[in-house]
C-alpha cells in the first residue's frame, strides 16, 4: 500500500482512495495499540523530527507516542530556546538538521504554508501538524476514524462543524474531507465566525441557529474560540457566545435523539461545551485522542515508503 502523494501538506492533496487507505491503516495499527506490547519495528532506522514552532499538547504527544511505537528515532524541536530566536530563518533551521540525515519532518508553524515551503526546498518527508488557518490534516482524518468507527461509516453521515470557522484550520481540514468522502457537512456558528465564501466554494450548508444545526446532524463537531487568532471583536463576550452558542445537557435532552460530540480539543468548559456534555456518553472526545496515535501512525507508516 502507498499514498499517491510524498507529504502530506493538506486534505486538498489527498484522493478519496488515499483518506481510505490511512483509515484501513490505522485499523490495524490499533489493534496493535491494543496488545500488552504496543510495539513494532516498522519504522527502524527511520529518524524523525517533531518541529514544532507553536505550542502544542495533543498534536506533539500523539505524534511522538506514534513514532515511538512504530520504532522510529525522534528528535523534538520547539523553537523557544533555540537558535530560532538568534534570528535563524526556517529553511536554515530544517537545512541544519537534515544534515544530520533525517528522513521525515513534523511540522507545526504558525504561518500559512510554511509545510508546503519545505516541501519544496528539502528532500525529507513533510507531515503538516497545522499551518496557521490553513489546514490540520491528521486531525480531519482522525476525526473522521472516529466517526466511521462509531456509526459506520462516512456516507450520508450529517456532520454540523460548530464555533469559530473562520480560525479554524480543523474546520478546512474536515470539511474538505468529509466532502471527499460523502458526507453531508453544515458550519454553525455567529455570522461573524463564517466566512462568507464557504457555501459556494465548499458546497456546504450555513446555520447560524444552534438548536437547528443540533437537530439536523448526527455528530456535532465543536471548535474552541480561537481569540488568539482574532485581530478585532467578532463577539461582543464570551458569556454571550455561550449563551447563544454552548452545547449543555439541557440543550442535547431537548433534540429527542441521540446525538455524537466531537471536540478536537483544548476544550474552553462552559464556554462551547458544558463539562456534562464533555464527559458523557455523547462524547466521543477521549476516542478521538486515541484514534489519534493510531492514525498518526498509519500516516507516518505510509509516507515512510517502508509500506
Amino acid at each position: 500500500m502507498q499514498l499517491g502523494t510524498r507529504h502530506l501538506l493538506g486534505i486538498r492533496d489527498l484522493a478519496s482512495a488515499d483518506i481510505e487507505t490511512i483509515l484501513d491503516t490505522a485499523v490495524s495499527f490499533k489493534e496493535v495499540l491494543q496488545r500488552p506490547i504496543k510495539k513494532v519495528p516498522s519504522l527502524r532506522d527511520v529518524t524523525i523530527v517533531n518541529l514544532f514552532y507553536e505550542n502544542s499538547t495533543r498534536t506533539r504527544i500523539s505524534f511522538e507516542i506514534a513514532e515511538k511505537r512504530l520504532s522510529a528515532d525522534t528528535v523534538n524541536f520547539t523553537a523557544s530556546g533555540s537558535s530560532v530566536s538568534k534570528g535563524e530563518t526556517l529553511l536554515d533551521t530544517v537545512n541544519n538538521i537534515l544534515s544530520m540525515k533525517v528522513d521525515m519532518v513534523v511540522m507545526r508553524h504558525s504561518a500559512t504554508g510554511a509545510p508546503h515551503f519545505l516541501a519544496r526546498h528539502v528532500p525529507a518527508t513533510i507531515i503538516n501538524a497545522g499551518d496557521g488557518i490553513n489546514e490540520h490534516p491528521t486531525q480531519a482524518l482522525l476525526d473522521a476514524f472516529s466517526i466511521r468507527e462509531k456509526l459506520g461509516g462516512l456516507e450520508g453521515r450529517r456532520v454540523a462543524i460548530i464555533g469559530d470557522i473562520m480560525h479554524s484550520r480543523v474546520a478546512m481540514s474536515n470539511i474538505q474531507l468529509l466532502k471527499k468522502m460523502g458526507a453531508e457537512v453544515m458550519v454553525a456558528g455567529p455570522p461573524t465566525l463564517i466566512p462568507k465564501h464557504l457555501a459556494e466554494a465548499f458546497g456546504v450548508r450555513v446555520e447560524y441557529d444552534l438548536k437547528t444545526a443540533l437537530q439536523w446532524c448526527d455528530v456535532a463537531n465543536v471548535l474552541r474560540i480561537q481569540l488568539e487568532r482574532q485581530n478585532q471583536v467578532l463577539f461582543s463576550t464570551l458569556r454571550e457566545y455561550s449563551l447563544a452558542y454552548g452545547i449543555n445537557k439541557r440543550l442535547l435532552d431537548s433534540l429527542g435523539r441521540q446525538i455524537h460530540i466531537m471536540h478536537p480539543g483544548p476544550i474552553n468548559r462552559g464556554v462551547e461545551l458544558d463539562s456534562d456534555v464533555a464527559d458523557s456518553g455523547h462524547s466521543l472526545i477521549l476516542e478521538q485522542v486515541e484514534n489519534g496515535v493510531a492514525v498518526r501512525m498509519a500516516v507516518l507508516y505510509l509516507l515512510s515508503g517502508k509500506s
